[in-house]
């Protein structure tokens, strides 16, 4: 169960619940589930029935309990706790299937993942300054909330600056509106857009645009085109690309991130046989093996020895969860930046990504080394790794920016 789907499923629980006539209240159009924090009990946290509490005329600690009997024996979610004035907390049941279904996710739906239909039912219209900032900031939330169900028109108060569509920025019309509109504001750049790609280019134009948050004055020094660490448009983007040349390392070496035919569940000691081969092509990002780390302390070695049964070592350490998390967070961050129009949100988030990638690639290895032959856990890390290169391309390609696949 990923998070989107544990907020589907409190949702429905509160859907019957006023059906039933349980809790008096309007159902509201989400509910929002986040991880718990350090600290607290479980794997996530809902405050709907504080949120349900002065409209029910009920106790929130009431409306928890209403809750949690509809939703503690849903398939996925192992234990419901009531914490606080009325808290959900959720653990939820086989964290390995959790993790895989967010994997499977990523793979199914490719640069795609994190969009939805939440803002299908909204009609949004946008107007900014000529002012490169403004247009590139207008243009990035135009394909945020877009890749989110809404419809939306974009206006400038004057005719477009003509260098704009070197930076991929398109208006829908120009002119005063004859209503107010949502306006869109940031600080002035400072610069022109033909002075910011002469100096920088579009991609590191645009993400110095972006990355600050709107009311923060963006830095557009040369710091942007240095290709180290120290740059974090060079960090995301080398994460990326080290994800791709992975799966071509992967693909010389003559295997990919799905279970061979036949293999055992590294994680579990053997006991679950891997499916039979499809006779379809496999697909960019075919089935991974579990992602659970075993029990015990070998769970956490970089050379740890495989369980009994098992092909190769454990498919990795408590390395992975950090980006494991990042990604399942993925879309709720896509949603929010969407919501707060707010790209800055999305350039943040694949910041954490590429460094949880980093972290998760140098403790533990995709590829084989020497004469050793790729296992299930090269396979199971190779989906992981696959699946990180996939949220960095689509979080950049919603920025509007590049995502090379060798740099």
């Amino acid at each position: 169960m990923t998070p989107a789907d544990l907020s589907r499923t409190v949702l429905r629980a509160v859907r019957r619940a006023v059906d039933e006539d349980a809790v008096r209240a309007p159902v509201p159009a989400r509910v929002r589930v986040e991880r718990t924090r350090p600290g607290g009990s479980g794997d996530y946290a809902c405050a709907v029935a504080l949120q349900l509490a002065g409209d029910a005329a009920l106790p929130a600690l009431e409306i928890a309990r209403i809750l949690r009997e509809r939703v503690v024996a849903e398939p996925g979610v192992g234990r419901v706790e009531i914490t606080g004035p009325g808290f959900l907390s959720f653990t939820l049941d086989a964290p390995a299937a959790g993790d895989r279904a967010v994997l499977d996710a990523v793979r199914e739906q490719g640069l795609a993942y994190g969009h939805g239909d939440a803002l299908r039912d909204e009609i949004l219209q946008f107007h900014h300054a000529r002012e490169v900032r403004a247009a590139v900031t207008a243009h990035a939330v135009r394909r945020l909330v877009i890749a989110q169900g809404a419809r939306v028109r974009v206006s400038c108060e004057e005719a477009s600056d003509p260098d704009w569509a070197r930076l991929g920025v398109t208006v829908d019309a120009h002119g005063t509106p004859p209503v107010p509109l949502t306006g869109i504001r940031p600080v002035p750049a400072g610069a022109t857009a033909g002075e910011l790609l002469e100096r920088l280019g579009s991609d590191a134009a645009r993400w110095g645009l972006l990355r600050p948050a709107g009311h923060d004055r963006a830095a557009l020094g040369p710091g942007l085109l240095v290709q180290g660490e120290s740059n974090p448009l060079f960090r995301v983007r080398y994460a990326h690309a080290r994800a791709r040349a992975l799966s071509r390392g992967a693909a010389l070496l003559g295997f990919t991130a799905e279970r061979a035919p036949g293999a055992e569940h590294a994680a579990h000691g053997g006991s679950h046989a891997a499916p039979a081969p499809s006779s379809q092509s496999p697909a960019p990002y075919a089935e991974p093996a579990p992602y659970a780390q075993p029990a015990g302390p070998a769970a956490y070695g970089r050379h740890a020895a495989p369980a009994p049964g098992a092909e190769g070592p454990a498919p990795y350490g408590s390395a992975a969860r950090p980006l494991l998390d990042l990604i399942a967070d993925h879309p709720g961050v896509l949603l929010a930046a969407a919501r707060h129009r707010a790209p800055d949100r999305v350039a943040r988030q694949l910041e954490a990504v590429a460094h949880a990638f980093f972290d998760f690639h140098d403790s533990c290895p995709s590829l084989p080394a020497g004469d050793e032959k790729p296992s299930a856990a090269h396979r199971a890390r190779l989906a992981l790794a696959e699946a990180a290169g996939t949220v960095l391309a689509g979080g950049l390609s919603l920025l509007g920016i590049r995502a090379p696949e060798h740099l």
